[in-house]
């Protein structure tokens, strides 16, 4: 990504109840191939308010993936292919607290990853790194979501936890206790490693966690039903939509690289000495990290 870099290309990875995008326009389904397999689905291209936008249901059209089987390496390279900047990731969630109750959305701006059956990286024997995950979420497109949910009268909380679990099951009650004992926000199962991915291809990536339900810790949590949640999912994908589509203007300004780091993630992030690389693996990482291996 040069300094002189083409404007922002919005990507959007949709979790459960969103498979679409509202008002984009142009719009084409698109294979993109990947490096590292099968991404979870096309590529929905158009643009949004004079934008170019990439769309990937992260579950597939038709929800055909669960958490655990998502390919997020595929996902994440095919989206920096096919030219994204910057990535929103909406998905359902459960809430640790009162205050967080269903309806309402969180953009975390923290993790806790509790996964242990993903591929977690695109590097590793033959080219190794190590990017920096304290702040792992981009501020800058933060502000933009919780602009945007004020001005589209969402209820939002910026800032919290996101425990990533493994699933595809649910909490037992005791792993649930846990995590509040934690002081975790909200509970889900596909942002990590996603996140992780994106800071090595160094893309700006935001989350907007919306939340279902309480989890299991809350003493209501027996009495609420199936389809009481698929309700709140349903109302909460229409409201996902309206974010992104009133978020994709203020995401317009950007000049030059992310003021974040984002966009450099990987300056000093490959440790491997240039002699001792693998030419296989330095194939598989045009797209992710071409900008310093071409060095």
């Amino acid at each position: 990504m040069n300094e002189t870099m083409t404007p922002p290309v919005i990507g959007v990875i949709g979790g459960s109840g969103i498979y679409e995008i509202d008002g984009l326009e142009k719009r084409r389904w698109v294979t993109q191939a990947s490096s590292f397999g099968e991404p979870s689905d096309q590529l929905l291209i158009g643009e949004l308010a004079g934008i170019k936008m990439v769309f990937l249901p992260r579950h597939g059209r038709g929800h055909r993936l669960s958490p655990s089987e998502i390919n997020y390496r595929a996902n994440i390279d095919a989206m920096k292919r096919a030219g994204v900047t910057e990535i929103l990731s909406i998905s359902a969630c459960g809430s640790f607290k009162e205050e967080l109750p269903p309806g309402h959305f969180v953009i975390a701006d923290q993790f806790i990853d509790r996964t242990f059956a993903r591929a977690k990286s695109f590097f590793g024997t033959g080219c190794v790194a190590h990017v920096s995950m304290a702040h792992p979420v981009c501020g800058r497109l933060g502000d933009a979501l919780e602009i945007a949910a004020n001005e589209a009268g969402i209820a939002v909380a910026r800032g919290g936890t996101y425990l990533c679990m493994e699933g595809p099951q649910f909490s037992t009650l005791a792993e649930s206790e846990l995590y509040r004992s934690w002081g975790c926000d909200v509970i889900g199962m596909t942002n990590m490693p996603e996140a992780k991915l994106a800071r090595e291809a160094e893309l700006c990536y935001a989350t907007v966690a919306m939340v279902t339900d309480y989890d299991c810790w809350h003493p209501d949590h027996d009495h609420v039903t199936v389809e009481a949640v698929i309700k709140v999912l349903l109302d909460n994908a229409a409201k996902g939509r309206a974010l992104v589509k009133t978020a994709t203007p203020h995401l317009s300004h950007r000049q030059g690289v992310c003021d974040r780091g984002c966009h450099r993630a990987l300056d000093h992030a490959i440790i491997t000495a240039a002699d001792a690389r693998d030419p296989a693996v330095m194939r598989k990482l045009d797209a992710v990290a071409g900008r310093v291996l071409k060095r």
